[in-house]
């Protein structure tokens, strides 16, 4: 099976070369920062989309509310309570709005989910000089549709749990999760389950050298787009996830024969 294969590998991982995976990262940026450009522009457009009609429903229903009432008001020969109206509008406006905004926050992170698996699957192409196949959307649709909302779920779930067990879970759990989408993007196959608990078993494995590689990468990239008033930040902030190309490609490998052919596997 897939998944014990998998863990197979992850048991007998190699261990990792922190010099020798930043300088390939720096290698492989300058191959697919254009890629990475646009991995990361898209999702940033439609989270901005998301937030414009969030706050047109917050206007047009606020406006609403006021409208409902008094025309209410108007057309009606008895009596009412115009506070009681008021207020179950506002609690049926209020229900409505806390589920937008529940959409709202599991869209981004979905697509942006999404969007990082699909950039490592470029990012293994220029590597290994296969042809390019580029489907931005193929953890978007079809079987994985599914598995990416669910992962973006757990995700969420693993944040917010670590924030309020206090600050350091937070520093742990910022490589499992990281490797989770490099894991996802190379095994779309394996259950929700197995996902989620390969990548914490890689994680717990290569945690010191990934966490180093991670947090100097995310520096490095604050520290460009400060430099670049910000505007840099849209160019190079991909380069925080090719680190973690090289976490699962050293550690783990490609199984042999995989890439014999021009036909990569999972863009079929």
């Amino acid at each position: 099976m897939i998944s014990n294969n998998l863990f197979e590998r992850i048991d007998n991982s190699k261990p990792l070369d922190f010099g020798g995976i930043f300088s390939k990262s720096i290698e492989l940026f300058k191959k697919v920062w254009v890629q990475g450009f646009i991995h990361v522009i898209i999702p940033l457009a439609i989270m901005l989309a998301m937030f414009v009609i969030m706050y047109l429903v917050v206007f047009v229903g606020g406006f609403g509310i006021v409208g409902f009432t008094g025309i209410f008001a108007e057309n009606m020969d008895v009596d009412f309570d115009e506070d009681l109206v008021v207020g179950i509008v506002a609690v049926i406006y209020m229900i409505l709005f806390a589920l937008l905004m529940l959409v709202v926050l599991i869209i981004p992170v979905s697509m942006t989910f999404a969007f990082t698996a699909h950039f490592f699957v470029v990012c293994r192409q220029s590597d290994m000089e296969m042809a390019e196949k580029t489907d931005y959307f193929m953890f978007l649709k079809g079987k994985y549709l599914r598995k990416t909302i669910t992962l973006s779920l757990i995700l969420i779930g693993i944040i917010v749990l670590a924030c309020l067990l206090c600050f350091f879970p937070v520093i742990y759990v910022m490589v499992p999760i990281q490797l989770m989408m490099v894991i996802y993007a190379f095994n779309p196959d394996m259950s929700v389950s197995d996902l989620v608990k390969a990548s914490f078993n890689l994680g717990n494995r290569t945690w010191l050298i990934s966490f180093g590689l991670i947090f100097i990468s995310i520096m490095l990239v604050q520290v460009l787009g400060y430099v670049t008033c910000g505007l840099g930040s849209f160019f190079i902030s991909s380069f925080t996830y090719i680190p973690i190309y090289y976490i699962y490609k050293d550690s783990l490998g490609f199984e042999d024969g995989e890439f014999e052919n021009d036909e990569t596997p999972l863009l079929k």
